[in-house]
């Protein structure tokens, strides 16, 4: 099939090129140059494993290319929508200019029979207000939320673990979501779930599946704090829970926790919206949620001054991880730069090391001292702080190693990603986030 997707960021990019990597004839298409530019040249403008091997073999093969003219969009059976909803600058809410720009802009290159997918995380009723604008032209508006994994984003689009369609009801409706099983059709063959819903309920499946995760995390980090000062241990919590299938283990790892582009300005987006709708108290928790997480970045520096006797004036810290996750280069509402930038503001000597994200750290946050080199990056430290779970740092990091390397012995543990009694054992003061 001949495909568009509009908007050619971290989703619109990786959708391209999954889309294309399975058989579909796609054209990316964004207002940016500078990033067409680098897509046509097969260079991904930031980083994602997996993602480099598909773009350039789409490209090779003639299946992908991109655009900086909407016109090129003419003749495709499926639009993608795919531009970011940033948090607005004055609020919480979602900030609906591009996508509403982008729906414009595709508008006079629509043809009767055509399908636009939404995939960009929406306020609620956003899809019913764009159809006015879209039926006019024939085409008809579906909502085909994205549930991708950074770092694992590639996957996650060729190989999903389910496929949610919202489309209007009646014969267009349905005839809509036959054409997105034709689009998914290698996920469909082998089984994935394919639900089909009303357009509403599409877009709060999205908004509701990153509420429920920042809560999930958000209360195992609410239990940190109350073994914080009962002696307890938050990870054998943890575990001791998870073992009930109804709760789960997966994201009830206490730490500094969630940050990235989308679940902060998403559960904010959603108490904005559910104020706008009149239920403001139906998800007033999410508030809570959100202090809870902010609560952790604080407790972590906090612990860093407590390990190094109460005063960082002049210490070196070293901090272990810039991008919000491992697996990334993404920096937007990084914890571990935000510990870093706190640590600096308390007058420490800030050095930080990643694998993927020290130049985009180093554009927003010159004042930081950063090293790509993980031993060197150690080197001369007076404590260690772990905040993104890279395998560099989590994993392959020997204790008996890094005691050769750094000046002090203390190390917080933001992730509680660490062997605590392997960093004892070589002589560190191993400080966790909700552990004795």
């Amino acid at each position: 099939m001949k495909l568009s997707v509009v908007g050619c960021g971290y989703l619109g990019a990786v959708h391209a090129a999954a889309m294309a990597s399975i058989g579909h004839d796609v054209v990316g298409i964004d207002v940016d140059e500078r990033k067409i530019e680098s897509l046509s040249a097969g260079r991904a403008p930031f980083f994602e494993p997996g993602l480099a091997e598909i773009l350039t073999e789409g490209i090779e093969s003639g299946r992908l290319r991109f655009s900086t003219d909407m016109a090129d969009a003419a003749g495709a059976q499926v639009h993608f929508i795919g531009v970011g909803t940033p948090q607005v600058k004055d609020g919480y809410a979602a900030d609906m200019t591009y996508v509403n720009a982008a729906v414009d802009a595709l508008l006079p290159h629509l043809s009767p029979g055509d399908v636009v997918a939404g995939k960009s995380t929406v306020p609620v009723g956003t899809a019913a207000a764009l159809a006015e604008r879209v039926d006019p032209t024939g085409a008809t508006l579906v909502w085909n939320p994205e549930f991708l994994r950074e770092g694992w984003a590639v996957q996650d689009t060729i190989d999903p673990d389910r496929l949610v369609a919202g489309v209007p009801e009646g014969p267009e409706g349905l005839r809509a979501a036959q054409v997105l099983r034709d689009v998914y059709h290698p996920s469909v063959a082998k089984g994935t779930p394919f639900l089909v819903m009303d357009r509403a309920t599409a877009e709060l499946v999205k908004v509701s599946a990153n509420a429920f995760l920042a809560t999930k995390i958000s209360f195992i980090n609410a239990m940190a704090e109350i073994a914080e000062v009962t002696g307890a241990d938050v990870t054998q919590l943890a575990d001791a829970i998870g073992y009930d299938d109804r709760i789960g283990r997966k994201f009830l790892g206490a730490g500094i926790g969630f940050g990235g582009g989308c679940l902060p300005k998403d559960i904010r987006a959603f108490s904005a919206r559910a104020e706008e709708l009149g239920r403001g108290e139906s998800v007033a928790f999410l508030r809570e949620v959100d202090e809870i997480n902010l609560r952790r970045r604080e407790r972590a520096v906090q612990l860093v001054v407590e390990g190094l006797g109460g005063q960082v004036f002049e210490k070196n810290v070293t901090v272990l991880g810039a991008a919000f996750k491992p697996h990334s280069d993404d920096i937007r509402d990084s914890p571990a730069l935000d510990v870093a930038v706190r640590l600096h503001g308390l007058g420490a000597n800030v050095t930080v090391t990643d694998p993927a994200a020290i130049n985009n750290a180093r554009r927003v946050h010159p004042q930081l001292t950063y090293v790509e080199d993980r031993d060197l990056a150690l080197t001369g430290a007076d404590a260690v702080i772990l905040v993104t779970e890279w395998d560099e740092y989590r994993r392959e990091l020997d204790p008996t190693h890094a005691s050769t390397l750094a000046a002090g012995r203390v190390v917080v543990d933001g992730r509680n990603g660490l062997d605590a009694a392997a960093w004892r054992a070589a002589g560190w003061t191993y400080l966790g986030m909700g552990r004795p």
